[in-house]
C-alpha cells in the first residue's frame, strides 16, 4: 500500500507530530528517514524490508553503505542518511558518557564499558586502570 493510500491521520509524520516519536514503531521512524518509497515499494514496505533483512535494529547499526544498498530500493543516498541517524544516536548517547566518570562499584564499571560493548559479537576482554 502506498503512503498516499494511509489515511492522514496513520501516516508516520502526521502521527509524530500529533503523538510524538515514541508512539511509532521502528518501521515507521526509519520510513521517515526513507522518505520515499519505489514504484514497487510504498515507503513502509522498503522500510520493513530493511528491518527483515537485518533482523531489527540491532544489525542494521552496523550494516555498510554496501550491504543496505544490495536491498532493491536502497540506493546510497539513503544509506547514508540512515547510516548517519544511527551515529548521532549513538553520539547522543554516549555524550554522558565524556563527563568525568566515578566508578564505586563493579556495577559503575560494567556501565562504563557496556556502551562500547554492548553489540559486539564476539567476547572481548578489557581492563579498566585507575589512577
Amino acid at each position: 500500500m502506498l503512503i498516499r493510500h494511509v489515511p492522514p491521520d496513520d501516516r508516520p509524520r502526521e502521527r509524530l507530530l500529533s503523538e510524538g516519536p515514541q508512539s511509532l514503531s521502528n518501521q515507521e521512524l526509519l520510513a521517515i528517514l526513507l522518505r520515499t518509497g519505489t514504484k514497487q515499494y510504498s515507503v513502509l514496505t522498503l522500510a520493513q524490508h530493511l528491518l527483515t533483512h537485518f533482523e531489527g535494529l540491532r544489525q542494521l547499526k552496523d550494516a555498510t553503505i554496501e550491504e543496505m544498498t544490495s536491498i532493491k530500493g536502497i540506493g546510497k543516498t539513503k544509506a547514508i542518511q540512515i547510516i548517519a541517524a544511527l551515529e548521532l544516536g549513538r553520539r547522543v548517547h554516549q555524550m554522558q558518557y565524556d563527563d568525568r566518570y566515578v566508578i564505586r562499584s563493579p556495577e559503575d564499571g560494567a556501565r562504563y564499558v557496556m556502551e562500547d560493548m554492548r553489540f559486539l559479537s564476539q567476547e572481548h576482554f578489557v581492563v579498566v586502570y585507575f589512577s
